[in-house]
C-alpha cells in the first residue's frame, strides 16, 4: 500500500468513525428541549391521578450505545415536581424550590459518571403524596408496576436499568412496587430510600424480597438514609409517634438484614454508618445529637448524589455527605 492509499484509508476511518458518533447520538421521540443544559424532556399524565416528567440528557449527549439508567423519584409529600426539581432562590419564589435540588443533584451526576445515559423521572402522585394516593387506590400496586412498565417501554430501545428511590412519602411508591411482585426483577439494580423507608414491613416480606434480590446479584445496590427523628419537635409537639419515623423503621431493616447478613460499624461525627455483603448495602443514619429536623437536609447536603453512588467508585466524587453543597453550579437559574 503506497502512501497516498494509506492517507485515503486513515481519512475513510476517521469519517466512519465520526459518522458512527454521529449516529449514536439519541433525539428521543416525543421529548422536547428545555432552555436549561438543552435536557430533553417529555411529560405524562397516567391515569389514575399521576403526572410524570422524564428528564433526559442534551440529545449530543445521550448516546445510543452508552448503558442507560431510569431512575425513579417518587416526590415528597407536598412537592410538585418543579420544586423538586429545584431552582436558584430569588425574592417570591417558594421555599419548596429549595429543598431537593434533585434537578442540579443529578446534572452532577451526569458529569461523573461519564459513559453513561443518566435519566431521572420525577412522580407526582395526586393530592402530592403517595401514601394517600395508595390508599385511595385499592390496586394502587398493580397501577405502580403498571408506570414502571410504562417507563421502561418509553427507553425500551436502550434496555434501560431501573433505579427505584424517593424522599419522604415517595417511599411508598416503592413499597407498593415491591408488594406487587413475587421477586424484585433483574432490571431493578438500585433500590434507595432517602428517608422515606416508614413503611418497611417485615410481614409483607420486603426484608426478603431485598435481601434474595441482592444475593442473587452482586452488582444489586440497597441504600438507606436516615436520621434520629424520635424526638424532635414543631410546635410543641412530637413529629413522630411512639413506633413511627425512619430511625425506627431503619432498625427494624437492620433487624432483619442481620438474621443474615454481617454488617460492619462505623461512625464519622454524628453520621453512623452499617456496610454488609461487601457494599452492597449501606445505612446511613445522622445521629441528630441536636434534635434538629433534619428531613429535608439529608437530601439537600448530597444525599441524592451519595445515595445514587453508594457502593461504587464513583462514590468518592459525589461531594461529602451532609457537607456542603457539592452540585450548585447545576442549579437551575
Amino acid at each position: 500500500m503506497n502512501c497516498a492509499t494509506r492517507s485515503l484509508s486513515l481519512a475513510l476511518l476517521i469519517c466512519l468513525f465520526a459518522t458512527m458518533q454521529s449516529n449514536a447520538q439519541a433525539q428521543l421521540a416525543g421529548f422536547v428541549a428545555n432552555p436549561h443544559w438543552n435536557e430533553q424532556v417529555k411529560t405524562i399524565e397516567f391515569s389514575p391521578e399521576v403526572r410524570i416528567q422524564i428528564n433526559a440528557p442534551a440529545e449530543e449527549k445521550f448516546v445510543s450505545t452508552w448503558p442507560t439508567s431510569l431512575i425513579l423519584y417518587a416526590l415528597p409529600n407536598g412537592n410538585t415536581i418543579e420544586q423538586t426539581a429545584g431552582r436558584r432562590m430569588s425574592d417570591g419564589l417558594d421555599w419548596h424550590f429549595n429543598i431537593q435540588h434533585i434537578g442540579a443533584q443529578t446534572r452532577m451526576l451526569r458529569e461523573i459518571m461519564p459513559g453513561e445515559n443518566i435519566v431521572i423521572v420525577y412522580l407526582e402522585a395526586g393530592g402530592k403524596s403517595w401514601p394517600q394516593w395508595r390508599r385511595k387506590f385499592a390496586d394502587s400496586n398493580e397501577l405502580i408496576a403498571r408506570i414502571v412498565d410504562t417507563l421502561r417501554n418509553e427507553l425500551r430501545s436502550f434496555n434501560p436499568k431501573v433505579i427505584l428511590t424517593g424522599h419522604s412519602g415517595g417511599g411508598s411508591f416503592v413499597f407498593g412496587f415491591l408488594n406487587g411482585v413475587e421477586t424484585i426483577p433483574e432490571y431493578v439494580t438500585h433500590i434507595s430510600f432517602l428517608d422515606s423507608n416508614y413503611g418497611y414491613d417485615d410481614s409483607s416480606r420486603h426484608g426478603d424480597k431485598m435481601i434474595e434480590w441482592l444475593r442473587r446479584n452482586t452488582n444489586h445496590v440497597l441504600s438507606v438514609i436516615a436520621y434520629d427523628d424520635r424526638n424532635i419537635v414543631l410546635n410543641g409537639k412530637r413529629v413522630v409517634g411512639p413506633d413511627g419515623g425512619t430511625f425506627r423503621a431503619t432498625h427494624r431493616m437492620l433487624t432483619r438484614f442481620r438474621k443474615e447478613i454481617d454488617f460492619t460499624f462505623r461512625q464519622d461525627s454524628t453520621i453512623q454508618r452499617y456496610a454488609g455483603l461487601s457494599n452492597q448495602i449501606e445505612f446511613l443514619i445522622h445521629a441528630n445529637p441536636d434534635t434538629l429536623i433534619l428531613h429535608t437536609i439529608l437530601v439537600e447536603k448530597n444525599g441524592f448524589i451519595h445515595a445514587m453512588t453508594a457502593g461504587s467508585p464513583r462514590e468518592k466524587d459525589s461531594g461529602i455527605f451532609f457537607g456542603p453543597s457539592a452540585y450548585d453550579k447545576w442549579i437551575q437559574p
